[in-house]
């Protein structure tokens, strides 16, 4: 299929802008420019009735979160949000927008993990961060407003690798029980595939380069490719892992290994359900200003979130923003 018509119009106006491909700017470069696009992309700011940032202890030291909070009292059902950027862009900042309105669509408390980022800090140190952030949260439930019994995990892009990942580990100590994860176009498969398409080629949309470009300085050897922590679909059993919701891309370079991670899940006997986005890119769920499939998605991913969580759609009014954070 071809690209939606919003994509034809968004791709057309970088070329006029001489956007440059992420993957050719400096880190700092790219970093600035990423959040400036996301920022663009994200349509108006969504008040939230409570936006706070503060720290959890990680492996390395106190790690910045920020926690967006719906009206309510006691404690809430929770997603741990993980922020896109292939592992060496982003920041909380990064997924405000995305946070914002699942809060909010959700009547969900949500609290996004500013991981350590490559090439500072390579793999397996993201991982690390967002479980430890993870773990200190359902051991401190009630100092955030928590409820134990109703926390899952989510992200984008890389962050729906680290959310893969992290249900993994929390499988394997036992704990914390998590009731959803929610995949946004991940990273599943971190070997080189076979040769793409030519459409993974263009260097106005997110493609094979960009890919590469991301894990080499994610990875710390390219033999950690085979990691299960790296690659979730690489993982032997995948069995018992929370139900999962996985959407993709059409002319997404990733698509194929987070259609293949949703499969796995259904064979291991996961409750899975997975929606390919028709014409559309990597990065579509974080600009629904700019697609109107990236509000659906967010829409259908708010769904997906309230019936886990057994929230209905009236429990999800939302005040007037309170909080002391950016906007985004």
């Amino acid at each position: 299929m071809a690209l939606d018509p919003q994509v034809v119009a968004w791709r057309a106006a970088r070329a006029a802008a001489g956007t440059a491909p992420l993957y050719t700017q400096t880190l700092a470069e790219a970093r600035a420019a990423d959040l400036a696009a996301i920022r663009a992309g994200s349509g108006a700011v969504e008040p939230v009735h409570e936006v706070r940032d503060t720290q959890v202890p990680g492996p390395d030291g106190p790690l910045p979160v920020r926690i967006h909070r719906p009206a309510g009292d006691g404690p809430l059902p929770t997603l741990v949000y993980f922020f896109g950027g292939g592992w060496t862009l982003g920041s909380v900042d990064t997924a405000d927008g995305i946070c914002r309105r699942l809060a909010n669509a959700t009547g969900c408390q949500t609290v996004t993990v500013g991981y350590r980022l490559a090439p500072e800090h390579r793999f397996p140190a993201a991982v690390d961060d967002c479980y430890a952030a993870l773990r200190w949260l359902a051991a401190h439930a009630d100092e955030v407003g928590v409820d134990p019994d109703r926390l899952a995990v989510g992200g984008d892009s890389a962050g729906g690798n680290l959310a893969a990942a992290v249900t993994l580990l929390a499988r394997a100590d036992g704990g914390p029980r998590l009731v959803a994860q929610l995949l946004v176009y991940p990273n599943t498969d971190q070997r080189p595939g076979p040769a793409p398409a030519r459409a993974d080629e263009d260097p106005l949309l997110f493609n094979r380069h960009s890919v590469a470009w991301y894990r080499q300085h994610y990875l710390t050897d390219p033999a950690d490719a085979a990691h299960p922590l790296a690659s979730p679909l690489l993982a032997e059993d995948l069995s018992g892992l929370p139900p999962a919701l996985v959407i993709t891309a059409e002319h997404d370079p990733l698509r194929d290994e987070g259609e293949r991670y949703a499969a796995r899940l259904r064979e291991a006997g996961v409750p899975t359900e997975a929606t390919r986005y028709p014409g559309m890119i990597h990065g579509f769920f974080a600009m629904p200003g700019v697609f109107d499939a990236g509000r659906r998605a967010q829409e259908q991913a708010a769904a997906f979130l309230r019936d886990r969580f057994g929230r209905t759609p009236a429990a999800s009014a939302s005040g007037a923003a309170t909080g002391g954070s950016a906007d985004g």
